[in-house]
């Protein structure tokens, strides 16, 4: 059974960088397509970067593109969100999220299983 575990998440100064990490246990990890998704309070869940099985293939939400960097590294189970420039907005829990699919495109859903999250707080 598949189990995604998110760290990383802290209260940091707008314009600071920060990286999360997400952990992934019980499947062969590099069958998956990997993606990060958010929650504001008071907002609904919302994309924000996805990346293919091989790392080949990356996506973006207009809102974090060119700040934000997704990876993976299959030998360590492990997925990647670099966070630069972060603002105010970005504010939110970061979600990981999984689906078995092996396409050479990243895409943004559907996504079947679920960290628990990791709260990431930008202030100033």
């Amino acid at each position: 059974q598949i189990q995604l575990r998110e760290s990383g998440g802290q209260s940091v100064q707008a314009g600071s960088s920060l990286k999360l990490t997400c952990t992934v246990t019980g499947v062969t990890f590099s069958a998956y397509a990997m993606a990060w998704f958010r929650q504001a309070p008071g907002k609904e869940r919302e994309f924000v970067a996805a990346i293919n099985w091989d790392g080949q293939s990356t996506d973006y939400a207009d809102s974090v593109r060119g700040r934000f960097t997704i990876s993976r590294d299959n030998r360590r189970n492990t997925l990647f969100l670099q966070m630069d420039r972060l603002q105010y907005e970005d504010t939110a829990v970061y979600y990981c999220a999984s689906e078995l699919r092996r396409s050479i495109y990243a895409t943004r859903g559907p996504y079947d299983s679920w960290g628990r999250g990791t709260q990431v707080t930008v202030f100033g």
